[in-house]
This record gives C-alpha cells, sequence and structure tokens, in this order.
C-alpha cells in the first residue's frame, strides 16, 4: 500500500539506513523475515520500518491504551459525623490523592437537616484541615439540593 518511489528504510534495530527504492526496501524486509511498515506516510520521502507487523500493532495499541486516565473516587459523609470517622474518610481520599486520583466528597442532608447548612461548611473545613500534602480543591464546597458536593484533586507534580 506504500505509494512512494522512494522511502527513507530503518531497520529493525532502529539504524536507519537512507534512501532507497521501493521494491528494493521491500526485498530486504522479506529477506530479513519481517514486514515492511509506513511509519511516517506525509513525511518526504516517507519513512518505513522493517517490523514484524503483529507486534508493532500491539505496541501501536498499547500505547494507545497506555494513558492513565484519573478516577473519580466518591466519599459520603453526614452532617452528624464523629470525629474518628472523619479522620478516617481523610485518610482515604489521602490514600486516593497520593494513587493520582481526584475525590469527590458528598455530604448528604436528610429532612430538617438542611435548615442547617453551615454545620456541613464547618466539617468540610475540619476535613479539608485533616487532608494533609499538597492537593488542590477543583470544585469548593457549595451546597446544591440536599447535599454539598467538593472536589480535591492531587496536586500537579
Amino acid at each position: 500500500m506504500i505509494r512512494a518511489k522512494e522511502v527513507r528504510l530503518i531497520d529493525e534495530e532502529g539504524k536507519q539506513i537512507g534512501l532507497i527504492p521501493l521494491q528494493e526496501a521491500i526485498r530486504t524486509a522479506k529477506d530479513r523475515g519481517y514486514d515492511l511498515v509506513e511509519v511516517a506516510p506525509n513525511a518526504n520521502p516517507p519513512v518505513c520500518k522493517i517490523v514484524d507487523y503483529g507486534k508493532y500493532k500491539y505496541q501501536v495499541s498499547k500505547k494507545h491504551t497506555a494513558k492513565r486516565t484519573t478516577d473519580v473516587k466518591e466519599v459520603k459523609i453526614r452532617p452528624h459525623i464523629s470525629e474518628h470517622d472523619l479522620s478516617l474518610k481523610a485518610k482515604n481520599i489521602r490514600r486516593f490523592l497520593d494513587d493520582g486520583d481526584k475525590a469527590k466528597v458528598i455530604m448528604y442532608f436528610r429532612g430538617r437537616e438542611i435548615v442547617r447548612p453551615e454545620i456541613g461548611m464547618k466539617i468540610f473545613e475540619k476535613l479539608i484541615e485533616l487532608i494533609t500534602g499538597k492537593f488542590s480543591i477543583e470544585i469548593q464546597p457549595k451546597l446544591e439540593g440536599n447535599h454539598i458536593i467538593m472536589v480535591v484533586a492531587p496536586s500537579s507534580k
């Protein structure tokens, strides 16, 4: 499928062979027991590499899946949480941040607890004090309906 008349050839060890006609490059690859793959079609002349095509395809697919996606871990708390439980939640959030994940802290209010959202805000302040290390608060604690949400992310290195 390579349409160029001349290609820049790279061998299986990554050493540059130079500019050669396409037919000679194909013959060289077949003699060595490999395939000829066009790795840079937009270059002038196109760059071709002598590789095992199955292995090359596998490595390319691994590159796309290797990108780390940050997960958002949820931590649920209540307005009347005890000190020990709050410190345990802070420890879990710290672990999530150390792993490179974000932590979404949600405080749910039931019934008439929503009348006193300032109690929830004080608990969020305590929670921020308990989380040690470098982190950034992406979304400040804010009241949305019957819950308060805060998102904490690990600091960029």
